[in-house]
Formats: C-alpha cells, sequence, structure tokens
C-alpha cells in the first residue's frame, strides 16, 4: 500500500513536499520498482510528473522540469516530491505508484491558487 501526503492549498509561487510511504508486501520489491508522481487535475487525464528508479535516475514532465525534485530513500520505504515554484496549473490530486501499476491510492490535494 501506498500513502500519500503533503498536499495543501499554497500560493502562486510557493512550495510543497509530498511524502509516499511503503507500507506492507510492497515493501519486497520496492528497491527494485520505478516509482512515479503522478497527477489528475479536474476535466483532465492523469498524467505522469516524474519518475525515479531504484537507483536514483529521474525524469521529469516538461512542465515540470527545473521546478520538481523527486527523491527516494529505500530504507525508509519513501519516495518524495519536492515542488517550487508553484503554478496555479499545478492544481491536482497527486498519486504516488509504481510505474506501470492500475493499483491507485487516494492521492493527496494540491491547490495553488492566491
Amino acid at each position: 500500500q501506498l500513502v500519500e501526503s503533503g498536499g495543501g492549498l499554497v500560493q502562486p509561487g510557493g512550495s510543497l513536499r509530498l511524502s509516499c510511504l511503503a507500507r506492507g508486501p510492497i515493501f519486497s520489491t520496492y528497491v527494485q520498482d520505478t516509482m512515479g508522481w503522478y497527477r489528475e487535475a479536474p476535466g483532465k487525464q492523469r498524467e505522469m510528473v516524474a519518475t525515479v528508479t531504484g537507483g536514483g535516475s529521474t525524469n521529469y514532465a516538461d512542465s515540470v522540469k527545473g521546478r520538481f525534485t523527486i527523491s527516494r530513500n529505500n530504507s525508509r520505504k519513501t519516495v518524495w516530491l519536492q515542488m517550487n515554484s508553484l503554478k496555479p496549473e499545478d492544481t491536482a490530486v497527486y498519486y504516488c505508484n509504481i510505474v506501470g501499476s492500475t493499483d491507485w491510492g487516494q492521492g493527496t490535494q494540491v491547490t495553488v491558487s492566491a
């Protein structure tokens, strides 16, 4: 089970740090899994925001490059998404997941508004 947290309301230009904690049976393969953060805005399809491999290689959507940073700590079974210079268009429900998995958690709401 993956549990997301850290969302909230922030003004444009602000920052948030999202966390994703892995619990239970997923831990047995966690170190090898590529993990990703995704987001779903109202009226839009879910999209990939950033991914990180078990070895720490990262990939980002063009819309967040230079503003967001994904990282992980395998011993703590946690993946983070540091979001800086937030824009209103970043408003969405953010989810973390194993890349390729279709078993989604509840996500965490991020709202960027003045």
